[in-house]
């Protein structure tokens, strides 16, 4: 079994039963292979959260940098925006599990830590008005957790009109 079909059977397990579920076993079984199979690819639950967090890291990443066109920022919203309104969900979903399951530990956490506060703190000169800029991308941010506590699952008019409006924003 490849290692994204185990990171996604361990996301199943976040997304229905909580961070309390994730055991080795519950994501062997979930994934339908031994937990010999599962361990070969993830040693330790531990393993398990960091290439969790690592592939949404690396997701976006990829995304933003797809989108650059010379400004960062407009390439996070957009990155933004390619996940959060894409309707079945599932990257939205990828990311709140992996947020969730490192939550714990500051150790799991730490590389996202890492990743948000280079996404936040850009101090590159590539957006006419840096204070605009941050505004734009926290305001995603909150965006982001709004669509992950189920609260804010918006229709797509609205996901258009809000990323416009983003853009917009920044001249």
């Amino acid at each position: 079994m490849k290692r994204e079909a185990l990171l996604g059977a361990a996301e199943a397990v976040l997304l229905e039963h909580g961070t309390q579920a994730l055991t080795l076993n519950a994501v062997a079984e979930r994934a339908g292979v031994s937990k010999g199979g599962l361990l070969y690819h993830f040693p330790t639950k531990e393993a398990l959260v960091t290439a969790l967090v690592s592939r949404v890291i690396a997701e976006f990443d990829e995304l933003v940098a797809r989108y650059d066109e010379g400004s960062f920022t407009r390439a996070f919203v957009e990155a933004t925006f390619a996940i959060i309104a894409d309707p079945g969900g599932e990257r939205s979903e990828r990311r709140w599990a992996a947020i969730t399951a490192a939550a714990a530990t500051p150790e799991l956490a730490a590389p996202l830590r890492e990743a948000m506060d280079r996404w936040h703190r850009r101090e590159e000169h590539e957006d006419a008005d840096p204070l605009t800029a941050m505004v734009v991308r926290l305001a995603a941010e909150g965006l982001w957790e709004v669509v992950a506590h189920g609260s804010g699952r918006f229709s797509p008019e609205q996901y258009t009109a809000l990323r416009k409006r983003l853009l917009d924003l920044l001249g």
